[in-house]
Order: C-alpha cells, then structure tokens, then sequence
C-alpha cells in the first residue's frame, strides 16, 4: 500500500479477512507491532480477525524484519530512476518471493507462534 495509517490498515485488514476466509467460524490470528495505527481505537477489526502484539522494541520478534534481506536482493547496488521504478522492482521481487513459501518460513517460522497462538 502507499501509505500506513489507520484507514490503509481497515482496508487492509478487510481485504486480508475476505481473502483468508475469517469470520464467525474461521479464527486468524495476527501478529503485530506496536505501530499506532494497529491500536487505533476506531479501527475496525473484521469478524475472526485476532491480534496478538510484539513487546516494545523487540524487532528481532518481528518475522517480517527478516524477509528485507530477501527483498533487497532485487534491490541492492542499482539505481533507479524514479519511485515507481524501484516499486515495481519491489512488488515483483514479493511476488516472486510469494511463491515459495518454503523460503519464506525458513526465515519467519519461529518456534514460540505456537505458543501465542494457543494463548489467543
């Protein structure tokens, strides 16, 4: 998305529990920081939509901290011409990420998710 804030966030939450299937009799649980816009107290959480949060200042917690790595291959020691230009070489390098899924757990799927997730 373009930007991060309360409204960006809805939506994304929305399209994420459509496309997951969450609802009254699927749970999802997700895991987040404490960006401010994920405590917002209008934000509108979608029906079987869960939070679970990070402790403050713990970014080695945070799964996604360890896919820049992944993502900055594509990026790294190259120029570009403008913003849109680095962004499709962005979107396309996580697409292209998003199709192994055995990569991306080997660097996100930390043993404790279970536990949280049992906490919920």
């Amino acid at each position: 998305m373009p930007t991060v804030n309360v409204d960006a966030f809805r939506l994304a939450l929305k399209e994420f529990a459509r496309a997951v299937g969450a609802g009254p009799h699927k749970k999802v649980l997700i895991l987040l920081d404490g960006a401010g816009w994920h405590h917002a107290r209008d934000l509108e959480i979608p029906d079987g939509i869960h939070f679970s949060f990070l402790p403050p200042y713990s970014p080695e917690l945070q799964p996604v901290e360890r896919l820049w790595p992944l993502v900055h291959e594509a990026t790294a020691n190259r120029p570009f011409k403008s913003l849109d230009e680095l962004e499709d070489v962005v979107i396309d390098r996580c697409m292209k990420l998003s199709k192994e899924p055995q990569q991306l757990r080997g660097q996100t799927l930390f043993h404790w998710w279970q536990e949280i997730a049992s906490n919920a």
